[in-house]
């Protein structure tokens, strides 16, 4: 029985052991195009699904990022069990699983929100492909993204928006910003713009839907702002004339109690001067009432309709927000 020399043995070994590490090397190298054609693989995007992409104008790169993410809807009752729940600054339209692992969608069926899921789809989408940026691009999108937010950004409800994430998650602004931007800034520097020309086909039907929906709540917010206005300064208006009520109400007191005594007296001339004065000023006073009533008046009126707009936009928040999930 022939043996195969020792050395040519190790060759073999050493042979197998490279060809193992160089397939391994491979594999790594290679592993986010080997996890996703394994996520893609018998996947068929629900027609809902596709057609919010359609609809946020997503590049092919960008569709490949949502689709492997295996996106889902979900209504109001369920949605907490895949998506932790907001604060009371905050509300919560979505989530994106890290790792590729998944993409949850608030399913906002009022129509006057109408584009919400348009919006909510490509933001996640974007924290998807934000996790796959290599290192250096990360470095020089988050430059961007914090030179933007530190020389530019003028939205005072973005910056709302941020200052809430730096409560909640402040490891995670530049991401956050990566997907905010994006999605609700329509006036970007040329940097970004042109980076985001990856994952958008035109950038503009997405701002435009988050600009639909955001009017619903900024136009309510609008007409609450001048109701208040408008109902402080009649509030103010109602606590002079109540002053001057009070004011006159001790004068007329006093004239009345003066009149009494002189004609108790048989002053009467002094009585009869006075008469025609304390009249002046009971017509004077009864003037006065009937401006405070008409003002109160008006006044509850305008609170009927102040607090019924406030309930509009309570009740569009309350669409948006899913129960909490069970413990």
């Amino acid at each position: 029985m022939a043996v195969k020399p020792k050395h040519r043995l190790l060759r073999s070994v050493s042979t197998i052991l490279l060809l193992v590490l160089i397939g391994l090397a491979v594999v790594w190298w290679q592993r986010n195009w080997l996890y996703d054609q394994i996520r893609l693989y018998g996947y068929n995007p629900p027609a809902a699904i596709a057609q919010l992409a359609d609809d946020a104008a997503m590049t092919d790169n960008a569709r490949h990022l949502y689709y492997i993410n295996r996106p889902e809807l979900k209504a109001r009752n369920l949605f907490s069990d895949f998506c932790p729940s907001g604060t009371e600054q905050t509300v919560v339209l979505g989530c994106y699983k890290g790792g590729q692992r998944g993409i949850y969608l608030l399913d906002v069926t009022n129509p006057e929100l109408a584009g919400i899921k348009q919006v909510t789809a490509a933001h996640e989408m974007l924290h998807a492909a934000y996790q796959r940026l290599s290192k250096d691009d990360r470095t020089y999108i988050d430059g961007l993204l914090w030179d933007y937010y530190d020389k530019q950004l003028s939205n005072e409800t973005l910056k709302q928006t941020i200052d809430e994430y730096k409560k909640t998650e402040p490891g995670e602004l530049a991401n956050e910003m990566h997907s905010i931007f994006a999605t609700q800034v329509a006036d970007l520097p040329t940097a970004l713009n042109t980076y985001y020309q990856r994952y958008f086909k035109d950038r503009s039907k997405v701002i435009a839907f988050y600009a639909g929906y955001e009017k619903a709540f900024t136009s309510r917010q609008q007409q609450i702002k001048a109701y208040d206005t408008q109902l402080s300064d009649w509030k103010t208006q109602i606590d002079t004339l109540e002053n001057a009520l009070d004011d006159s109400s001790n004068v007329l007191a006093s004239q009345r109690s003066e009149l009494n005594q002189q004609k108790k007296s048989g002053n009467y001339e002094v009585y009869n001067a006075g008469v025609d004065s304390y009249n002046k000023a009971v017509n004077n006073h009864n003037a006065l009432l009937e401006r405070l009533k008409d003002l109160i008046n008006r006044y509850n009126e305008v609170v009927k309709q102040r607090n019924a707009i406030a309930f509009e936009e309570q009740s569009l928040v309350q669409s948006l927000t899913a129960p909490a999930a069970a413990q």
